[in-house]
């Protein structure tokens, strides 16, 4: 799927801090970087592992493999260093487990897998837990030795007790702390990966949140269930296509706009090339034309702004939503609709949408044209078109960012002087980076807006509170008030700038639910020359509020109504000057 405009929302939030180096800790001392992995050619054209339908005690003892695969890729000596290549250990004892008639069975195997890595040796000055993590480890399931077995789970704990304080398989970028995963293997040859190569994507993916995903404790999911889950659809026969749709349905259950496999969008239903010349959004809960991708392709539809669509091809927009939905990850309902409203008429070929506008009932015959002659400009956009900065009165200043330049920051602050009311239009995603640059114009003293949680690369698992970030203040100063607009548009930088800019004093917020997925990007490379993303740093209110799945909340909650499209006018941008200047407003 084509979708330029989102791309933008797949840079990270630019946020540099001045953090500690995490990984050390209390530990020993930081080993030299990890040698490259052994030379390991067994698996080089394939896993060797067939499509198989399985019982429930293959798919428990996989489960348990799954685990215990990754709790040593992060934690054994062994394998963090570059001894074994990992991936490839994973197909020589899947095997071995996969036929073992029950746990106990199942269990020896790992033990004897383990054990043939080497003895771990005995740490010199042992890794310590910090205090007061906001998000600690889970390792309680290693001490359970009625479910791993008294041997497995001693092998466990001696691998956690003599963990290494540096990581092979995972790297911090400096000043920001999101992790990187970039010695993944793609295996990119493998278009359509075989049952043994699928495994090895769900079990990377799955102990990668596990471990390096600072908001698993806001999914809402029994992640070792969604395991469980999985490891029968991955080893079902699978083509490329149904691979990657499994993915995508995979990550969606982590809750988190940022994750897709956005390197792979073209799977993701409705299918096609081509789309209805439209721009779309549900508003009111209704499916509504809120603007055309093309100047005359799009009026000539015989669609009118403000018209409802009803049905596509037939089928209601209920049911397309429905059946959608798992294909469509997002942390919250308003930005999983957001990006359907915009892919729902994709196709090929003349479709018909149905629906009940100003004057009546329509259907229509819409031809569908290719995605690249659309300008989709205004597609994820409900600022004002128009230039970035403007007078709307004598009272009322209004910048939008969607192309807000940085260097003119102190400009537009000395043009909005005069103004009671200066409007910062984020229902966009920002075209530079302004936190600071025009942020710190807002404040008359130093206003911390935001801190982070950060992975703790020798504890796995664990997540540590960074110090607050703060607002400078700058000159020129604007001193009347600052009305913030966000929308289901707002995401990652656009909802970490509007935290940076809720700090002047009496600044209001104003608007819907935002995309709820603040914070770097982390990249994750998976079997088949595909590429997930995720939320890589937590990004909190400096009294630990979080802003993932909730988004930044608005002071005032105001929300467009079809009658209002219809008419012209931005409501939400008149209830925040109205509640500004306390009399009512209209845009001019």
């Amino acid at each position: 799927m084509q979708r330029p405009v989102l791309t933008k929302w797949f840079a990270i939030a630019c946020v540099v801090l001045a953090l500690p180096t995490f990984g050390c800790s209390d530990a020993q001392e930081l080993s030299a970087p990890p040698a490259a992995p052994t030379v390991d050619r067994d698996f080089d054209q394939g896993s060797r592992i067939d499509d198989a339908a399985l019982s429930r005690t293959q798919v428990e003892n996989l489960a348990l493999l799954g685990k215990v695969w990754g709790f040593a890729k992060y934690h054994h000596p062994a394998v963090v260093t570059g001894a074994r290549n990992w991936d490839y250990e994973l197909f020589r004892v899947a095997p071995l487990v996969l036929s073992a008639p029950d746990r106990a069975r199942a269990t020896a195997a790992m033990v004897t897998w383990l054990d043939a890595l080497g003895a771990i040796p005995a740490c010199r000055v042992c890794i310590t837990h910090p205090t007061g993590v906001p998000l600690p480890a889970d390792n309680a399931w290693i001490e359970d030795a009625i479910t791993l077995g008294p041997a497995l789970s001693d092998r466990l704990k001696s691998m956690h007790r003599n963990r290494p304080a540096s990581q092979r398989f995972v790297s911090f970028v400096p000043g920001v702390g999101n992790p990187e995963f970039f010695v993944e293997d793609r295996y990119a040859k493998f278009t359509a990966p075989d049952a043994g190569y699928r495994l090895l994507a769900l079990f990377r993916f799955w102990n990668i949140i596990t471990y390096w995903f600072p908001y698993r404790d806001v999914m809402n999911e029994d992640w070792n269930a969604v395991l469980a889950e999985y490891i029968p659809v991955m080893m079902r026969p699978l083509n490329g296509d149904a691979y990657r749709l499994a993915l995508i349905r995979l990550i969606g259950r982590i809750h988190d706009t940022h994750a897709n496999i956005w390197s792979d969008l073209r799977v993701q239903p409705p299918t096609g090339t081509a789309q209805a010349p439209l721009n779309l959004r549900f508003v009111e809960n209704r499916l509504v034309v809120t603007g055309y991708s093309h100047a005359t392709l799009g009026p000539a539809t015989g669609l009118k702004i403000g018209d409802e669509i009803q049905s596509i091809g037939g089928v209601s927009v209920a049911v397309l939503v429905d059946s959608l939905r798992p294909y469509f990850p997002a942390s919250n309902e308003p930005a999983r609709l957001r990006d359907m409203a915009n892919s729902l008429t994709r196709g090929t070929g003349p479709v018909t949408l149905a629906g009940v506008g100003a004057s009546g009932a329509f259907s229509f015959s819409v031809d569908r044209q290719p995605i690249g002659t659309l300008d989709r400009s205004r597609a994820f956009v409900n600022d004002l078109p128009g230039p970035t900065f403007r007078m709307l009165t004598d009272s009322v200043a209004y910048l939008k960012l969607s192309s807000v330049v940085a260097t003119s920051a102190a400009t537009y602050i000395e043009q909005a002087q005069r103004a009671r009311v200066l409007v910062i239009d984020i229902r966009n995603y920002p075209s530079q980076f302004v936190v600071f640059a025009l942020g710190g114009h807002l404040v008359g003293s130093p206003a911390p807006f935001a801190r982070f949680t950060v992975g703790d690369g020798s504890n796995p698992g664990a997540f540590l509170f960074t110090a607050p970030v703060s607002q400078t203040p700058r000159a020129p100063r604007f001193t009347g008030t600052v009305v913030i607009l966000v929308d289901e548009t707002s995401q990652s930088q656009a909802e970490y700038t509007a935290m940076a800019f809720r700090v002047a004093p009496g600044a209001i917020v104003v608007g819907s639910t935002t995309a709820g997925a603040d914070g770097n990007v982390s990249r994750i490379p998976l079997p088949g020359n595909v590429e997930g993303m995720i939320s890589g740093i937590g990004v909190f209110y400096p009294d630990g509020r979080p802003t993932q799945r909730i988004g930044i909340v608005p002071d005032l909650v105001v929300q467009p109504t079809v009658a209002g499209i219809r008419a012209g006018r931005d409501e939400v941008l008149e209830a925040g000057v109205s509640r500004a200047l306390g009399r009512a407003f209209r845009v001019p």
